[in-house]
């Protein structure tokens, strides 16, 4: 009950924890709001606008500094695939993947930050508060590994000349401290930046299809989830030297 009433949240959760200020985004309520261009906004449904457009407008700053634990994901196999395959079924690929991803961040109230064609890089613990946000990320993995393999396999099915790389999805997740905000003075929604979010693209990269890299830092606080996973180090471009990560969900 408690994950489908945050799943069609009355209220704006993101306005609420960081300013506890309700504004409506469903309901009657919420119709005078729409009128404004106050909607639900893309990245969590259980957000609004305001969210996006905080920070100059409702902060008056660019940018703060925050704990979160940032999630990318991303399709291993797609770029050799998509030379060989119809554009109908590379676009068919494309929406499955980002539409089980969201359906799994927001199911742990994470946002989808960024969808970058066959990746994607979400938060936890903005702009929804989240007591132990690195156990939602690890959980919002294991949900995007077990929902998209299955997906991407029949798909991959229907490809005349598929490679000998099966689809599969690679996972990196970290915690630590980010700078949330503005960067831009053409766009007005926010972002994460930091050597935290850098770290985090970079163990997805390392990731093979089936795997979930977590950050020895993510994975302390996600103990329960992490239990019997081993421990790899890593190189990574960019960082000079090896970084530990625990491996879940070999598939």
């Amino acid at each position: 009950m408690e994950s489908t009433a945050r799943s069609r949240a009355r209220i704006c959760r993101g306005c609420w924890d960081q300013m506890h200020v309700p504004i409506p985004i469903r309901g009657p309520l919420a119709l005078p709001f729409r009128a404004f261009g106050i909607t639900r906004s893309k990245m969590n449904p259980n957000i609004c606008t305001i969210c996006e457009r905080s920070f100059r407008y409702v902060k008056k700053q660019r940018h703060i500094s925050a704990t979160a634990t940032i999630l990318f994901a991303d399709i291993r196999g797609f770029t050799v695939l998509s030379e060989r395959m119809d554009p109908v079924i590379l676009s068919e690929i494309v929406s499955v993947f980002q539409d089980r991803c969201a359906q799994a961040v927001w199911a742990h109230d994470g946002i989808v930050n960024k969808q970058m064609g066959d990746g994607l890089m979400a938060i936890f613990n903005f702009p929804i508060k989240i007591k132990h946000h690195a156990d939602a990320a690890v959980a919002a993995a294991l949900d995007i590994q077990r929902s998209c393999t299955s997906a991407l396999k029949s798909l991959e099915l229907r490809v005349d000349k598929p490679s000998d790389d099966a689809l599969g999805v690679g996972v990196g997740v970290h915690t630590g401290q980010v700078e949330i905000g503005e960067f831009s003075t053409f766009r007005s929604d926010f972002t994460a930046i930091g050597s935290a979010v850098n770290l985090a693209a970079r163990l997805e990269s390392q990731a093979a299809a089936g795997e979930i890299l977590v950050s020895v830092e993510a994975a302390a606080q996600a103990p329960e989830l992490m239990a019997g996973t081993q421990t790899r180090a890593f190189r990574l471009k960019g960082i000079e030297h090896p970084v530990l990560a625990q491996v879940l969900f070999k598939s």
